[in-house]
This record gives structure tokens, C-alpha cells and sequence, in this order.
């Protein structure tokens, strides 16, 4: 039959499997870090300078995973066929925009192993693909291997170790790829991933400083948050689940680098004496076995904070990050604590037009639509036309201006025109990087208050709005977090993947 005659392309020899693509990865990032750590330590007690011949060797190097496709052979004409090349894949990653050689730079397996081989599995599965590892042209900075070393700095400046030790080269570090830019090397070779191993452990370092927990303590589910009350409830609610026998969470990583379990004595007391203001954006980590447990973060206010954590928790290709915050409500018929679930967005941030031009349509995402509010029903035990009076979907506003009520005169026609129902200065910003980063994004705001009807937010009717609202709009973040679990692989949208994609996830 004319079927039998296609077939994928024959391999030279048999690939690695993943899980030992994924053990070389360790072993060639673990000799680099312990290299460096080791000429470090020499340096700094004996000033002896690291061999150069060495380094050029690849000494400091991260590990480069390398996947080849060959594509489908016809046995008629052996010409590639360039169309209908995986019908079979209906999913939105770990897949091949067409044929070639695609490779990255590594870095931290002990973190992202678990991602790396499932989609090594997948490509190698439908697509026969073919896996090497090798050392990298990229060596690793020395700032990023200091965490558990040993070392004294106090005796030696940062320009004087540079002189000698790989530093951090911002010139090599962006977000090339996630933009679009053709980025394809020396040696002809497409990006496997968003992210090479530069560019991921800037982040990592980024995300422990602003956050104060360890960036691979990062979950797969992502809260983010405007309020430092939202903190306050999810960590009540995280200590009650560590306290229950058949409970999927194992532990709570703080802000302030520490770490809660059920055997720990008096958590509230430790939580609440902790360092967390010395962190510009506090995170709670709600662990669970395979990263799927929740993570909080209190980004605090304004589009610029919404864009600098979502930079570099873009890197722990998490499956999902959902603002759960507070907006002002622009309608008469809203009430204060009514509910605001973003369909669309009228991007005023301006943080982001110079990356993702304002005439980019960021669309709504289906199953986070449907599990927000599919969770409202269960948590307000509402559905209908009785949720309806407090639950509305539209347009929801970001501003740049936190003042914007001054100049709404100037505003107001365009307001209009878009039919916003509500404003806030974090939202537009978070659902455009979950589409340049390919991050499932969703919005679900709770109105607290209405300015432009002459209900402000004072400060005790504030204080009564947070008692009744905010426990209860915790509960559907988290409740619809339990819901996205359940979608699986079918949660990551092929409407956030451009024509040509890296394979990886």
C-alpha cells in the first residue's frame, strides 16, 4: 500500500532514551558547577588564577541538548514531505514546526529534569526524534554557583573575580526567542527552548531576590495578587491543609526563606515574625509532589511590577499563573464585592508596546474561563441568574496612571467604546506575558471599589470589604486551580503558539 511507503526517517542509531538524555544533563552541569565552585575556592585562598587552556575547553560550560528531526520519507522520491507532517499531534507543544536540528543551552536539571524528559519522551515518541548531549558554548556565570559553596567574597570585589571568572553578560541574555526573532546559531540549529540556560538563571536569581523563597520552589499553579490580605488568607488556609491526613501538600516555603510543615511548631508565629518586608514581591509556596501545588505571589501594584515576575517566572513553564486581586468596578449596576471575569483586555499599561505591539489581540483562554467560573458556582453555591447579579464578564481596563480618576475625562470616551466594566493596573499585563511567554493567563477581580459613582474605597469601608470578600475570593482562585489540574495537557492552548514554535513546552 501507498501508506507503507511513508515512514519517519530512518535514525543512524538508536536515540537515548529521556531519562538518560536527562542523567547526562546532570552529570555534565554538576562536573561544571563543582569546576567552578573549586577554581573559585583556589582563587580566593590562594589567588590561583583558573587555567585558561581549561576554560577554553569548556570547563565552566553548560550542557547542550541537541534534538533532530529528520522528518518523513517518501521511498518514491526520498524528498521530504513538508505538509501534513504530525496529524497525530493535536497537542500544543512537544511537537516540530518542521524539519531540523533544534538546540539549548541547560541549566539546573535537579529542577526542570522532570519537563525536560517528558518532552524529550513525546518528541522521541511520535516524531523519532534523535537526542545527544554535549557541552555548550555558553560558560555559567560565577554569581549562580555561589548557594552552598563556601566562599568569602569579603575579600575580593566582583570586578576582580569577573576578570577571571565567567560573569553575567547582559548583552547575551533577552527574550529573543519568545519574540520571534529568528534566532538560529553558528551552526544552523533552532532554538529548542523559550529559554537557553543563560537566560534561566538570570531569572532564578531574580525570582529568589524579589520573592524571598527559592525559585525551584515554584508551583506549576500561580496565584498572583495585588493585596497583602490575599497573603494573610491563602497562608491560613495553606496551614489548615498541612494539618489534614490525606492532604496532596507537603509543605509551605515562605517569604524569607524558610520552610513549613505539618510537624512544625507554632508556624503562625514563625510566619508572622518573619523578614517578608524585606522582599519587594512575598511568595507562599504551597508544595505538592510534581510541582502542582499553588504558589502565591503578592506583586504589589502597577503594570511594571506585573511585567518584571512575570519575566522570570515565565521560566518555570508553570501551567498556569491567574491574577486574583481588586479592581474598580466602572458600572452603576455593580456593588462593591461583585466579582469581574476578564474576557478581554484594554491594554493602557504601555509597559509592553515595544514588545507586544497594542494591536496584538490577547484572547481569552477557554478552560480558564470555564474553571473560574465553574469554581465561583461551588464556592458561592450561586449559578445563573442569581451569580449573574455578582459576577460579570467584559472588558477589564489596565492603567499605568494610579490617578487615572484625574484625568477621566479624557478617557472616559474610549472606556466606552471598549464597554470595560472594570479597571486595574496589573491584569492586561500579566494576560500579555502569558501570551508572549505561552503561559495560560486568566482574570477573576473582586470589585472593591466604584469611583467613578462615588463610592471610594475609605478606609473603614475598606476594612469591611476585605472581611467579607476576600476568604471567599481566595477559595475560588485555589478551587480554580483544582479544576485546571484536571485538564491536563489540554489546558496549554495552541493559540498561544506562533507559526514557527521550539518544541519544547
Amino acid at each position: 500500500m501507498k501508506k507503507d511507503k511513508k515512514k519517519a526517517a530512518q535514525k543512524d542509531k538508536a536515540s537515548p532514551s529521556a531519562a538518560t538524555i536527562v542523567a547526562q544533563l546532570h552529570t555534565i552541569y554538576a562536573d561544571a558547577v563543582s569546576a567552578l565552585q573549586a577554581d573559585l575556592h583556589a582563587y580566593l585562598e590562594q589567588k590561583e588564577k583558573p587555567s585558561r587552556s581549561l576554560r577554553k575547553a569548556g570547563r565552566y560550560c553548560y550542557p547542550k541538548l541537541t534534538v533532530v528531526w529528520k522528518g518523513v520519507l517518501d521511498e518514491d522520491d526520498e524528498a521530504l514531505i513538508l505538509n501534513n507532517r504530525h496529524p497525530e499531534v493535536n497537542r500544543a507543544y512537544a511537537r516540530f514546526s518542521r524539519p531540523g536540528t533544534y538546540s539549548s543551552s541547560i541549566t539546573r536539571p535537579d529542577v526542570f529534569g522532570s519537563y525536560i524528559e517528558e518532552q524529550l519522551e513525546l518528541l522521541i515518541r511520535d516524531y523519532g526524534a534523535e537526542c545527544s548531549v554535549s557541552l555548550s558554548d555558553q560558560e555559567i556565570p560565577y554569581p549562580y554557583v555561589l548557594d552552598g559553596a563556601g566562599l568569602d567574597l569579603n575579600s575580593v570585589s566582583a570586578i576582580d573575580l569577573s576578570r577571571h571568572f565567567p560573569a553575567t553578560e547582559l548583552a547575551l541574555i533577552g527574550n529573543e526567542v519568545a519574540d520571534g526573532i529568528d534566532f538560529i546559531d553558528a551552526l544552523g540549529h533552532r532554538p529548542l527552548a523559550l529559554f537557553d540556560g543563560l537566560r534561566t538563571d538570570f531569572s532564578l536569581a531574580r525570582l529568589r531576590h524579589y520573592t524571598g523563597t527559592p525559585a525551584e520552589h515554584t508551583q506549576s499553579y500561580i496565584l498572583l495578587t495585588n493585596y497583602n490580605r490575599y497573603v494573610d488568607v491563602f497562608v491560613a488556609y495553606a496551614l489548615e491543609q498541612l494539618k489534614l491526613p490525606d492532604s496532596p501538600y507537603t509543605a509551605l516555603s515562605c517569604c524569607g526563606n524558610f520552610t513549613i510543615t505539618k510537624e512544625t511548631v507554632n508556624p503562625e508565629d514563625i510566619i508572622a515574625a518573619s523578614p517578608w518586608r524585606k522582599h519587594q514581591m512575598p511568595a507562599y509556596h504551597l508544595m505538592a509532589e510534581g510541582h502542582k501545588g499553588i504558589s502565591l505571589v503578592n506583586i504589589g501594584v502597577g503594570p511594571s511590577n506585573a511585567k518584571n515576575i512575570t519575566d522570570h517566572l515565565a521560566v518555570m513553564r508553570p501551567h498556569a499563573w491567574l491574577m486574583i486581586g481588586h479592581c474598580g468596578g466602572l458600572r452603576a449596576s455593580q456593588s462593591i464585592g461583585d466579582y469581574v471575569l476578564a474576557h478581554a483586555y484594554l491594554r493602557d499599561d504601555h509597559v509592553m508596546d515595544d514588545v507586544l505591539p497594542i494591536e496584538i489581540p490577547i484572547p481569552p483562554i477557554a478552560e480558564v474561563q470555564q474553571a473560574f467560573h465553574e469554581a465561583a458556582v461551588r464556592i458561592t453555591r450561586q449559578d445563573g441568574e442569581d451569580l449573574k447579579k455578582r459576577l460579570r464578564t467584559g472588558t477589564l481596563v489596565t492603567t499605568d496612571d494610579r490617578n487615572w480618576e484625574l484625568k477621566y475625562s479624557l478617557s472616559a470616551k474610549r472606556f466606552s467604546q471598549s464597554r470595560a466594566i472594570a479597571i486595574d493596573m496589573e491584569s492586561a499585563t500579566l494576560a500579555a506575558q502569558g501570551y508572549r511567554f505561552r503561559v495560560p493567563y486568566g482574570t477573576l477581580l473582586c470589585v472593591s471599589d466604584k469611583p467613578l459613582h462615588g463610592e471610594l474605597k475609605l478606609p473603614g469601608q475598606a476594612n469591611l470589604f476585605y472581611e467579607r470578600a476576600i476568604a471567599e475570593h481566595i477559595q475560588i482562585g485555589i478551587e480554580t486551580v483544582s479544576i485546571l489540574r484536571d485538564f491536563g495537557s489540554k489546558l496549554h492552548s495552541r493559540k498561544l503558539r506562533a507559526f514557527d514554535e521550539p518544541p519544547f513546552r
